[in-house]
């Protein structure tokens, strides 16, 4: 079985993240394509995009949100992400054990003794009138009745799990600051989540493990229930097999992907690439080791925006007073500190709508 090393891995990532070379590709494309943007910080997908697409405009995204193209919502792992109307809709009941467990892996004493399923029919009475709410509200109707739970606790369960919800604009639009205000998606987008397979077969599961894979592969099973939060993938990933070519990497775990999707040549230029906080380039694997090294891991947990040198994580990066500041991790060679400035000018431009130019590139470290 052929072996990909740490280079040829991440040269299949970048080319597959739309990292390699600029996409040229509407927005709603590429948002279907990378399997959705983590989107808890609520500008940072106008980001992620503004590095993977060619003449990419932040109204077009904020404009898909309003029409409700594509959606905020809470998806893989229980974390916010903006996916579009049709990925949400096929993949949200695929995800409802998961996001319920994550939950009560959280407060499971303060919902101690709450039936979900009476929870769940209440709030979704409630939200059924298409009324964009925040959590507050939500849990001031639905906590009359339940003295046992704090409000945080039966907030995140209605609104993380048990009822499918979008986060409602101005939340998300570029340049524009608004609070959390939740509406039922079936409301939203005029349509039902699609109800699980009748038969117990899994064809979500095995869309997603297809999904997964021309985003992100090649790639373990780990790496693909790090990125979804799903346990039971499995059975979806050995109906798929038959369809799919295997690799080992350098640890020996076997490395799953679709026969004719990009595997570029590990001596391929990769370009300086400024990456938003929780990224999926990052995040989207169990093994960080093909993007980032282990020394520096807990940067992308920890909400840091990275630098990609190479292809690989060199530099955090921040912006104050439409100044992008750059701070390497370790030492940069002079050509690779002007692309940084280079492209970090850039990047100031597009964050102050043309405003700003100013970028400023620490010293490495000593």
């Amino acid at each position: 079985m052929t072996v990909l090393d740490n280079r040829a891995l991440n040269r299949a990532m970048l080319a597959r993240q739309l990292l390699l070379d600029r996409a040229d590709q509407p927005v709603m494309d590429a948002v279907a394509h990378l399997c959705g943007l983590q989107a808890q910080e609520p500008q940072e997908p106008f980001v992620g995009l503004w590095s993977r697409l060619a003449a990419f405009d932040p109204a077009a995204l904020s404009d898909l949100l309003t029409r409700r193209g594509v959606v905020r919502t809470h998806l893989m792992r229980r974390t916010v992400h903006l996916v579009t109307a049709d990925d949400v809709l096929a993949w949200r009941s695929r995800h409802d054990a998961m996001l319920r467990q994550r939950v009560l892996g959280v407060y499971r004493d303060e919902l101690k003794g709450v039936d979900l399923d009476e929870l769940a029919a209440e709030a979704r009475d409630l939200m059924a009138d298409g009324e964009p709410r925040t959590a507050a509200e939500i849990v001031r109707e639905l906590a009359p009745g339940r003295p046992g739970p704090g409000p945080r606790a039966l907030g995140e369960m209605v609104v993380a799990a048990l009822v499918p919800m979008a986060q409602a604009p101005p939340r998300g639009l570029w340049r524009t600051k608004g609070g959390v205000r939740n509406v039922a998606l079936s409301s939203w987008l005029g349509r039902p989540v699609d109800p699980p397979a009748a038969d117990g077969s899994d064809p979500v599961g095995q869309a997603l493990v297809r999904r997964y894979l021309a985003a992100h592969g090649p790639a373990a099973t780990a790496d693909l229930r790090a990125w979804s939060g799903l346990t039971g993938l499995p059975g979806a990933v050995t109906a798929v097999r038959d369809e799919l070519v295997s690799f080992r990497d350098e640890r020996g775990r076997e490395l799953l992907d679709l026969p004719d999707a990009p595997r570029p040549d590990p001596d391929t230029p990769a370009p300086v690439r400024f990456l938003p906080a929780f990224d999926n380039a990052i995040l989207g694997y169990q093994d960080r080791s093909r993007i980032i090294d282990d020394a520096h891991r807990g940067l992308s947990v920890a909400g840091e925006r990275v630098v990609l040198v190479d292809g690989r994580v060199a530099a955090t990066w921040t912006v104050s007073e439409d100044v992008v500041t750059v701070d390497p991790l370790g030492a940069l060679s002079r050509a690779d500190r002007a692309a940084v400035a280079d492209q970090g000018s850039e990047l100031a431009s597009f964050l102050s709508d043309g405003d700003s130019d100013r970028v400023r590139v620490a010293a490495a470290p000593r």
